[in-house]
């Protein structure tokens, strides 16, 4: 190419550009083209890279909010556990609340004081039936040899031996247990004999001419000076009238269960005097046991000393 072509090219190619500045300047059409192609190029470059950046930040993200909940969750897992054994706390202590609401309906009255105590242990025998119960209290805080014990559902038995602090209660069922007793309906007195673990208890002399019937309850009479009067403590379960005796052969079966005691209430007595009136006294059937010789024995000599004085 020729020094001559090259200017005549130059020359040309100088006219169209500043012909088309002229024209761009005048009409801007070209910087409108210009622009939107360097908008789209730039777009088209700088897309992926936003989306990069976006789909690793959402990552981060993620991962930051995962570690929070799994956090989060380390400690509701904490707080759950924590509420659970609350709650069975609170469980064990409505039960608790509960079986002691019950002792609230034993009969008492003012010759006897209410003591709450724990069954610590319980000792069981060769047929795997408890024979005795291990409480927290002792001679010296209301558990004294002779005090009776009940449960929410009636009486379990009496204080045995007594330390310091603990003592040893000897159940109803035991064969050296006697408590006057009656029918809770039709009033018949008797005496209630253990019999042994495992065993039916045995109702004594009862007359022949009771009207008792199978599932009445048996109380406590409160004659034995030994009980508090009106307190449950068997199920009347077969009534067979005697063929050679003028009582009747009653088996009785404890209302108390022995197998799930946990809390007890020992009945102090007050040494107060509780007046009966006439048709509270149910007339006793049965030999009479020793305190009550001694108390008929004092009365007598009172009303002798009386008399003679009187006479004077």
């Amino acid at each position: 190419m020729s020094f001559r072509n090259f200017l005549l090219c130059t020359g040309i190619l100088l006219i169209l550009f500043l012909g088309m500045y002229t024209w761009n300047r005048t009409t801007g059409i070209l910087d409108d083209i210009s622009s939107e192609i360097g908008l789209e190029a730039g777009g088209a470059v700088l897309t992926p890279f936003r989306q990069i950046e976006a789909a690793v930040e959402g990552l981060w993200k993620d991962y930051a909010d995962l570690r929070a909940v799994r956090e989060e969750n380390k400690k509701l897992a904490g707080r759950v556990q924590e509420l659970e054994a609350q709650v069975l706390t609170h469980q064990e202590d409505v039960a608790e609340l509960r079986r002691l609401r019950e002792f609230l309906k034993m009969p008492t009255d003012v010759s006897w004081h209410p003591i709450g105590a724990r069954v610590l242990s319980g000792r069981l025998s060769p047929n795997s039936r408890l024979e005795s119960f291990t409480i927290n209290r002792g001679y010296t805080n209301g558990a004294a040899p002779g005090t009776p014990v009940v449960t929410s559902k009636g009486l379990l038995g009496r204080v045995q031996r007594a330390s310091a602090h603990t003592a040893t209660v000897f159940l109803v069922t035991n064969p050296l247990s006697r408590i006057a007793i009656l029918t809770q309906k039709t009033r018949s007195p008797g005496i209630l004999a253990g019999t042994g673990s495992n065993k039916a208890l045995q109702t004594l002399y009862v007359s022949r001419d009771t009207k008792a019937e199978t599932g009445e309850i048996l109380i406590t009479s409160g004659l034995d000076g030994k009980f508090p009067k009106g307190i449950p403590i068997a199920t009347i379960t077969s009534i067979t009238p005697s063929t050679h005796t003028a009582f009747m052969t009653i088996e009785a079966e404890p209302l108390a269960d022995f197998t799930h005691v946990e809390e007890v209430l020992l009945l102090e007595p007050t040494g107060a005097e509780q007046v009966l009136k006439p048709e509270e006294r149910p007339n006793f059937v049965g030999p009479l046991l020793p305190e009550f010789l001694n108390r008929a024995t004092q009365k007598n000599k009172q009303n002798g000393d009386n008399q003679q004085g009187g006479m004077q």
